[in-house]
């Protein structure tokens, strides 16, 4: 197990923060080698979701098991079927809200659409978190369509973590590097960036002796923010004078089309696929919104959201299909160039578990349960189709729980979860 990075030496009502140690790396991303410790091939995360749901009746399997039949959108993944576990009856528990529960997607903080509510650390940027300055960047938060309140990656002070429109940018921020003066000049504002934090935070400190038990609340929550910043600062500043590597895909051009959905997101999955060759980033999330989209694919005419409440209408069905097929199209295509690298010996597919599904289960009834969920690579002994029951959801946390112990991170538990996957096996 991982030694955790937020450990303290206590002692005489004195804590002591410690620095980053070599025990600090979780295990898959280490190999002893005597006193000089080789980095293993590192494990990866891609988890996506798609906001709007899935057709149920052409994502599920009508059997389980290793054997079990190819449903019209599994079939567009079938190269890859012996590294896909599919998973029905599963669900987060206590998240309800309908479109709501998109924010709780890789969190599972219950009741999103509550007056009270308050979200949690995200799979994600907790995975980001216990990796620790192991690359340039400890995650990749990206979007295709959101708005700027939507997305699922959270941070441990629970506020949303802003997430990246433009591939071109992320592609400029891996690959290009800035001139001698540049680098100085972004080294110096990191610098000037930590000691305005160390004076706000001393401020606010003050001033939470004077305010009330709920202010004081609020105040503890910027003060995680502020620590969250301070962290990222101090990468930076650690990362900056290092070289960037080199690529020869060339630099991708933005589209701004939002109709132009399927060649956004297979243009941000290439993204992510540079990122995890090039090592840049360990963790990528992937937030698609297709609410108010009119895709630009033959056949499709209406927005994606009100064509969801089909009410059975063959049109708005033909339509979705349309849309989720050319999704699952651009996943297959990532899975074959993932498959296509190596990495240690290993496919980089066989290193990066990609998620993909959504945050509920029928978008015509906005039901949260039951919710449409694939899992493939990452060096998992699949099982095909793992089936709970449909009515009594097993609880999804239970396959974070798994994804983060994959990654080396060996905590107990994840938001609501019981236990690790059942059935959900590591590969020898």
């Amino acid at each position: 197990m991982a030694l955790p990075r937020r450990s303290f030496l206590r002692g005489a009502g004195v804590g002591i923060s410690l620095p980053f140690l070599d025990a600090m790396i979780p295990s898959t991303i280490r190999r002893a080698n005597g006193s000089d410790p080789q980095p293993a091939p590192p494990c990866r995360m891609l988890a996506i979701q798609t906001n709007m749901g899935i057709l149920s009746q052409h994502f599920f399997p009508t059997s389980s098991g290793p054997e079990f039949e190819l449903t019209p959108y599994l079939e567009l993944l079938k190269e890859h079927k012996g590294k896909m576990t599919v998973f029905s009856g599963i669900s987060h528990p206590d998240v309800d809200g309908a479109h709501e529960a998109e924010k709780s997607f890789l969190s599972a903080a219950p009741h999103p659409g509550g007056a009270g509510f308050r979200n949690s650390i995200s799979l994600d940027q907790l995975a980001s978190e216990q990796l620790g300055p192991v690359t340039r960047f400890p995650s990749f938060v990206v979007d295709v369509n959101a708005e700027s309140t939507q997305g699922m990656s959270i941070s441990r002070s629970g506020v949303k973590v802003p997430s990246e429109k433009s591939p071109a940018r992320l592609y400029a921020n891996m690959f290009l590097q800035g001139k001698p003066s540049e680098m100085e000049a972004r080294i110096a504002d990191l610098q000037r960036g930590r000691s305005s934090l160390d004076f706000v935070s001393e401020d606010a400190k003050r001033l939470s002796r004077s305010v009330s038990a709920a202010d004081r609340s609020r105040l503890e929550q910027y003060y995680s923010a502020v620590r969250d910043f301070e962290r990222n600062l101090q990468l930076g500043q650690e990362w900056e004078r290092k070289p960037k590597p080199i690529t020869s895909t060339p630099a991708p051009i933005d589209i701004t089309d939002n109709k132009k959905l399927i060649d956004k997101i297979r243009l941000m999955l290439q993204i992510a696929r540079l990122a995890f060759e090039s090592d840049s980033t360990r963790v990528v999330s992937l937030f698609i919104n297709t609410f108010s989209v009119v895709a630009d694919l033959p056949g499709v005419k209406d927005e994606t959201h009100s064509i969801t409440h089909h009410g059975g209408r063959k049109e708005a069905l033909d339509q979705l299909f349309i849309i989720e097929s050319a999704q699952f199209q651009v996943l297959a295509e990532l899975l074959k160039e993932l498959e296509l690298a190596h990495e240690g010996g290993e496919s980089l597919l066989d290193r990066t578990m990609v998620l993909y599904g959504a945050p509920m289960g029928n978008a015509a009834s906005h039901d949260n349960k039951n919710l449409p969920m694939v899992l493939l690579g990452g060096g998992f002994t699949h099982k095909g189709h793992i089936a709970f029951d449909t009515k009594k959801n097993y609880p999804l946390p239970n396959l974070y729980l798994s994804m983060l112990h994959r990654m080396g991170i060996t905590i107990e538990q994840f938001a609501s979860s019981t236990g690790t996957m059942q059935g959900l096996d590591f590969a020898p």
